[in-house]
């Protein structure tokens, strides 16, 4: 996952290939919490690892639930409708599907339990479904502002004869709480009146389904009332599969009706989907072919490619799919006209208020955008001059950290920012993983940082910082030549011109993976093995070696993979990466860099002198600077930096200021 401040994401071109998507939120909270008040275990299968489900998780724990997980995989032993510990502070986060059920659960089976979450959380209104609760004698009291968390839940005086009055028109998680927590005292039949329209009816047909899977049988008549019926009991299905999640497939089926299928493939393939999804959201491809896409589907797959292009117009109302119509307002950026998607009031009372957020957003892209109430009108730019590079704020909201990632298919080749990629944890931790694993670009336009210098000036330290702060790929070039070496010293070469041939032959076949800090040779960890002295005076005989060097330069340019690379070593800038948008050179001098690897080599208690070291490394500039085949030295472009006398936080920063001013943000 990145966990950075921003992501910058090039242009573009294409995108191809099969992604199995994560597991559904709505169906792994509802199944999380259904399995916790069931009597006895049930094991789910593939249930989202997320923000939102690691909420539930805790709360679930916190209450006195055993649960045992191996990776996706989750083993429950149910509470039987009775949580073990009657008092407990419970953090639910910005997890809506969290906070409703558990209200409702706690607040029938009574006992003395505080809810808060996130700051956001406490500005998302919960309270239609405390009204609802309270009418049936629920000890509900609100901690901070009337109508919103945080709550504080004590014991009720309950009251089941009339019917339970809860409006539709806010969200549909409050009828749904209220279904998944009243088998729990239906000693009589239970009745709830929907006041006003029921807005997101799938995720109720969700929440009925399930309940089912678990023993519960709603009467359902239309959507204004429903029944429980006495002597309702949860009974576990033993074990239950969760479905991939249908609003996450929304930006993959736009994302094969957006771009042009890269060569070998004809499209998107999403697996762990299929049409006979009992999710709402799974309605997004009638939207999506509506605009022009082509999608064929199977029982647990779909298939989507670019079909009208460009897309087509349209006008919708989105009560359906409230959550996947957020795609269809970045998807309209490529239509031929305004796109018009209505009955979204519902965005306004999510993770921020998301019509304001994507009005806001888009206008940034240099479109036209109405807002209302309970809807928005998107036209595109009209053509790619008016097309604007934009730095994306993301409001916390993983919903449209991912929506505006389409972005990057836009017509004149601009580059998006993604700030605070992070927020995607809420659901799809691994989105923008995914999302690279599918897509194409030139080379050319993907952005390289280059960081040389001589040996010990700390081009390592301050390339993988830059990396990590940027969420790009690194590669240490001259873990490559010491890598090259070490192999080379197993096998018996000799480290000179009389084995060149045979020492480059075996450079072609090595498998090479940077994994943080760690560095592996076949799936060995050589970290430590390359990085000693001996180590470095071996990558310095083999790198003069040209067909080495030739053998490596393929393997080096491997690394440049989207987002981004960073580049460390003594020819990035010069012959690796000639035209890479920065190219930085440190210059720091033979007497500091000697001190520093002095200090760093005392402390692991290695005995050497530090004028040893210092003549050491004078005498590897030399062989360094002289060599005829790319000799060290600063590229013509190359920003020079001396860092004799400056931290790494302050070069990190230094660099992190000049690659911002080369973005058009």
């Amino acid at each position: 996952m990145l966990n950075t401040l921003f992501v910058d994401l090039p242009p573009l071109l294409s995108a191809g290939g099969t992604i199995t998507l994560p597991g559904s939120k709505s169906i792994s909270n509802r199944v999380l919490l259904l399995a916790a008040l069931t009597e006895g275990r049930t094991t789910l299968h593939d249930v989202l690892d997320s923000d939102d489900t690691r909420v539930m998780l805790a709360a679930l724990r916190a209450l006195g639930c055993d649960i045992q997980q191996t990776g996706n995989n989750v083993v429950i032993e149910g509470l039987g409708g009775q949580p073990k510990q009657r008092q407990a502070k419970l953090f639910m986060g910005n997890a809506g599907t969290a906070i409703r059920p558990l209200t409702a659960a706690l607040a029938l089976m009574g006992g003395d339990f505080e809810l808060s979450g996130v700051p956001r959380m406490h500005e998302r209104p919960i309270g239609d479904l405390v009204d609802a609760l309270r009418q049936l004698g629920c000890q509900i009291d609100y901690t901070g502002q009337d109508g919103y968390p945080p709550l504080h839940i004590g014991q009720p005086g309950l009251k089941l004869d009339a019917p339970i009055q809860v409006r539709g028109d806010v969200s549909s998680q409050f009828l749904t709480a209220l279904l998944m927590a009243l088998p729990l005292v239906a000693r009589q039949d239970i009745v709830i009146d929907v006041v006003g329209e029921l807005i997101s009816r799938p995720y109720i047909e969700i929440t009925l389904n399930l309940l089912a899977r678990f023993g519960i049988a709603v009467h359902r008549d239309g959507w204004q009332r429903f029944t429980i019926p006495a002597g309702s009991r949860y009974q576990s299905p033993g074990t239950l599969f969760v479905e991939a999640d249908a609003s996450s497939a929304s930006y993959f089926i736009a994302l094969g009706a957006i771009a042009p299928a890269s060569e070998g493939h004809q499209g998107i393939r999403i697996e762990g989907l299929g049409a006979d999804s009992i999710q709402g959201d799974i309605r997004f491809v009638e939207a999506a072919q509506m605009m022009g896409a082509q999608v064929v589907s199977g029982p647990n797959w779909l298939e989507v490619s670019r079909g009208a292009w460009p897309l087509t117009a349209i006008d919708l109302d989105c009560n359906h799919i409230p959550d996947a119509a957020m795609t269809l307002a970045v998807m309209a950026l490529y239509a031929n006209g305004t796109t018009t998607l209505r009955n979204i009031a519902s965005w306004r009372v999510k993770e921020t208020d998301r019509i304001a957020a994507m009005a806001c957003e888009l206008r940034k892209l240099g479109a036209s955008v109405v807002e209302g109430p309970d809807f928005i009108q998107v036209t595109p730019p009209a053509s790619p001059a008016q097309w604007q590079a934009a730095s994306l704020h993301t409001y916390d909201d993983h919903r449209v950290a991912m929506c505006f990632a389409l972005a990057t298919f836009n017509p004149a080749g601009l580059p998006v920012r993604i700030e605070d990629p992070k927020c995607v944890a809420k659901t799809f931790p691994d989105f923008f993983e995914s999302l690279f694993a599918l897509v194409q670009t030139e080379p050319a336009r993907i952005p390289v940082i280059c960081v040389d210098g001589p040996t010990a000036s700390g081009k390592g330290t301050l390339a993988a910082q830059l990396a990590s702060r940027l969420g790009y790929h690194l590669l240490d070039s001259g873990a490559l030549y010491r890598i090259t070496a070490l192999a080379a010293t197993r096998a018996h070469l000799t480290l000179d011109a009389t084995a060149e041939a045979a020492i480059a032959a075996l450079a072609q076949s090595l498998q090479i993976e940077f994994l943080g800090d760690k560095v592996l040779l076949a799936g060995e960890d050589v970290s430590e093995a390359i990085r000693t002295e001996e180590a470095g005076m071996n990558a310095s005989k083999v790198s003069v070696l040209p067909k080495v060097r030739s053998a490596l330069v393929d393997l080096q340019h491997g690394f440049r993979r989207l987002p981004g690379l960073v580049a460390d070593g003594r020819d990035m800038g010069t012959v690796i990466f000639p035209a890479a948008p920065l190219k930085v050179f440190l210059t720091a001098s033979a007497e500091h860099r000697a001190q520093r690897r002095f200090n760093q080599l005392i402390s692991k208690d290695k005995s050497i002198t530090l004028a040893a070291l210092r003549a050491d490394l004078e005498a590897r500039d030399a062989r360094d600077s002289s060599r005829s085949v790319a000799p060290l030295k600063p590229a013509a472009d190359a920003k020079l930096l001396d860092n004799s006398h400056v931290s790494i936080e302050e070069s990190v920063k230094q660099v992190l200021d000049w690659w911002q001013g080369k973005q058009p943000f």
